[in-house]
C-alpha cells in the first residue's frame, strides 16, 4: 500500500515544485489539435491555484515510464484521436485520473488512445477542469470527498455531447459513443453515466441539444463511489437507463478500494443496468494500460471483447 501510495502521491510532490517556474501547457503529440471546449468562458470558472503547467517525476515509474501529471487546468479541452484500424463507429471519450487535483495525461490518456485507435475505435481525450473536488492529499485520509464534481462533470457532458453533434463529420456512430475513466475518472464515469438528464450549465449551442447520455461505460479503479462495503454515493443515482458497463480493480489498491466497485456493482445489477465486473488480486491502483508482472495490465482484451458483447463494435469471439 504505502510503495502505491507514494508514487502517486510522488507526482503531486513534484507538480507543486514544478508550479514555482515556468512550465508549458499540455499539448498532444503532433499531427492531433485540442478543441475548446467552450466558446468562450467554461460556465461556473473559479480561480485556479496558478497557471496551467506539467510535471513528470523521471524517479517514478509505471510499467518503466514516467507519467506526465497535467495541473491548474482552467481551459478544458479535447482532443480527436482518428482510427488507425478499420473504422468500427465507436468512439470512447477517456478520462483520465489523478483524484481531481492533476490529470495523468498519459498513462491514463495518451496511452488510451493509441490502444483504442489501433482497434478501429475514436478516442478523444479530455482534459477537464482541475483541481475540481478539495482532497487532502498529505494524508491517505478516507473516504474520498463525495460531492459532485461539477467543472469536471460539465466538461464531461459537453465533450459527450460535441461528439454526437459532430459524429457525421468524425464519422462516429451517435450510437456507439462510450466514456472511460481511471480512479478518479472512474468516478467521473459513473457520474456522467447517472446524472445525464441533470442540466449542470445553461445550453450555449446546438451541440448542447444533443444528449450527454454515455451508450457504454468504462469505469477502472474507481473512487469515490463509497464509503462502507454498502452504500453508494447518492450523487450517482443509478437508475436503469444507466449505460451497460464494464468495471475492474485490483484487490489490493489500497487508494480507493475494491468495495468501489463492489457497491457500483450491485447498485447496478439491483436496476437490471447490464454490468460486468472484474476482480484481480493484485495490481494496486493506477496501473494504467502498461505491461507489468500483473495479470490485471492485460484488461484492455477483456474491453474489448465486452464491447462486441454489448455491440459497440464488431464481436471476434
Amino acid at each position: 500500500m504505502k510503495k502505491q501510495w507514494a508514487v502517486t502521491l510522488s507526482f503531486l510532490l513534484i507538480a507543486c515544485v514544478a508550479a514555482h517556474a515556468e512550465t508549458p501547457v499540455w499539448h498532444p503529440t503532433s499531427g492531433h489539435t485540442q478543441i475548446p471546449l467552450w466558446p468562450g468562458t467554461p460556465p461556473g470558472t473559479k480561480p485556479m491555484p496558478g497557471a496551467e503547467y506539467v510535471a513528470s517525476n523521471p524517479q517514478a515509474l509505471i510499467g518503466g515510464k514516467p507519467v506526465t501529471a497535467v495541473s491548474n487546468v482552467s481551459e478544458p479541452t479535447m482532443t480527436f484521436y482518428a482510427p488507425t484500424g478499420t473504422n468500427t463507429g465507436a468512439a470512447v471519450v477517456v478520462f483520465p485520473g489523478g483524484g481531481f487535483e492533476i490529470l495523468a495525461m498519459d498513462l491514463e490518456g495518451t496511452d488510451v488512445c493509441d490502444w483504442l485507435t489501433s482497434r478501429g475505435v475514436t478516442c478523444i481525450l479530455l482534459k477537464y477542469r482541475v483541481p475540481s473536488i478539495p482532497y487532502n492529499w498529505h494524508c491517505d485520509c478516507r473516504p474520498h470527498n463525495f460531492e459532485l464534481s461539477v467543472p469536471s462533470l460539465q466538461d464531461a457532458q459537453r465533450a459527450t455531447r460535441l461528439a454526437r453533434f459532430h459524429a457525421a463529420e468524425w464519422h462516429i456512430d451517435p450510437h456507439k459513443i462510450g466514456v472511460l475513466g481511471f480512479s478518479a475518472g472512474g468516478y467521473l464515469v459513473a457520474e456522467a453515466s447517472t446524472n445525464f438528464k441533470r442540466r449542470l450549465y445553461a445550453p450555449i449551442d446546438a451541440a448542447d441539444k444533443e444528449s450527454s447520455r454515455p451508450d457504454f461505460a468504462v469505469a477502472l479503479y474507481p473512487g469515490h463511489l463509497t464509503a462502507d462495503d454498502k452504500t453508494l454515493n447518492p450523487n450517482v443515482p443509478v437508475s436503469h437507463e444507466t449505460p451497460p458497463t464494464f468495471l475492474l480493480q485490483a484487490e489490493d489498491d489500497h487508494v480507493d478500494g475494491v468495495h468501489q466497485s463492489l457497491v457500483y456493482y450491485a447498485a447496478l445489477k439491483k436496476v437490471d443496468v447490464p454490468v460486468e465486473m472484474h476482480l484481480y488480486a493484485h495490481g494496486g491502483h493506477a496501473f494504467g494500460l502498461r505491461p507489468t508482472s500483473n495479470p490485471i495490465t492485460r484488461w484492455p482484451a477483456l474491453v474489448e471483447t465486452w464491447m462486441g458483447t454489448i455491440g459497440m463494435i464488431p464481436d471476434h469471439r
